[in-house]
């Protein structure tokens, strides 16, 4: 249901549906000790995790886990069903910032899936890696990851680490787990942010509605904590710049965490960003936003700097990567009508 590696890409596992009715006669028992004694090969942490996030419904209702299961309740389980993905190298080509006999960095491209799932199973940077790298380090049950230590969806640029041996899977993995590593975003988002620097609260976990997307509970009640802080890089009037400084690495937390403040990401489908949110109601200026749409394939998101100790010198090593010409363009297009527009 839930797993260690949060910084999760676009799609979600096609999710296998359990359903299980209480007994007639069933005494009142908390629905995680219910499940426990029902689903084979699993654990209460992993039955909690499942139900904090929503996977878990009661006669129709998403519950927390403390709920007490009464007779004939029909409850509904979703899980991820186990299986093998077999992993082809593929000669795609990998853009490498650094490398040394530990890691590498390298510098992701929009469009590209980090490691195969549920419909996209070819055309990833785990099949590059296969190709270009040999014997990369699993992590832990991840057997379908060589290499990988965090994510990035499919639509963001910008700077992963890949692990090469067993002690820098091991290091690296540990850094982000525990967030002594640093990682800094650029992101382009609707409206005038109103301060220079903030921090964003609010447990992230999967919409009740829509699976597909991640919503923000600030009550705690679902999902996960997570803080993103940011500071405004450059203000366009209908649009801002900023720089996001991860404090957690949920699953689309910067996406999630702007849209509920009011600020989605520019042309971010999945987050409403792809509609004019703001500015004005004439046509050149809708066809000018429409046009700009166009120069990124998703949301205006890039991981700009990432830095890490190494895994055995522990030097603290930092890196930058360059904006994609695309998400250049966008800020190019949004200065000049900014400096040309007739207030």
């Amino acid at each position: 249901m839930n797993d260690e590696l949060d910084d999760v890409e676009e799609g979600e596992e096609e999710l296998e549906i359990i359903n299980i009715k209480g007994d007639p006669n069933q005494k009142l028992l908390r629905l995680d000790k219910f499940l426990i004694d029902r689903i084979p090969n699993t654990t209460r942490s992993k039955i909690q995790a499942g139900i904090k996030d929503g996977f878990v419904s009661v006669n129709g209702e998403v519950v927390k886990a403390n709920y007490k299961v009464r007779p004939d309740d029909e409850i509904e389980l979703k899980m991820p069903p186990k299986r093998i993905i077999e992993i082809n190298p593929e000669d795609i080509p990998i853009n490498v910032i650094y490398e040394d006999d530990q890691m590498l960095m390298v510098n992701k491209y929009a469009g590209m899936v980090v490691h195969p799932g549920h419909g996209n199973f070819t055309g990833t940077l785990v099949n590059a890696l296969m190709f270009h790298f040999k014997n990369l380090p699993q992590r832990g049950n991840f057997n379908d990851r060589p290499g990988i230590v965090h994510r990035l969806d499919k639509f963001t640029t910008g700077i992963m680490v890949v692990a090469k041996t067993e002690e820098a899977i091991t290091h690296l993995s540990k850094q982000f787990s525990s967030r002594t590593s640093d990682r800094r975003y650029w992101a382009l988002v609707w409206g005038d942010i109103e301060v220079n620097d903030g921090r964003i609260e609010g447990h992230i976990g999967r919409s009740l509605k829509n699976r597909k997307v991640m919503q923000v509970f600030p009550e705690g009640d679902f999902g996960k904590e997570a803080a993103t802080n940011f500071k405004v890089l450059k203000r366009f009037g209908y649009v801002t710049l900023v720089e996001c400084k991860l404090e957690t690495g949920r699953t689309h937390q910067i996406r999630a965490h702007f849209k509920f403040i009011g600020h989605p990401l520019f042309n971010d489908e999945s987050y409403g960003g792809d509609k004019i949110l703001k500015g004005t109601t004439f046509t050149k200026y809708k066809q000018f936003v429409h046009n700009t749409f166009k120069e990124i394939p998703g949301q205006a998101l890039h991981a700009k700097t990432l830095a890490v100790d190494h895994p055995i010198t522990n030097e603290r090593l930092e890196f930058d990567s360059e904006l994609p010409q695309g998400f250049q363009n966008v800020l190019d297009r949004w200065d000049n009508y900014l400096n040309n527009r007739k207030d």
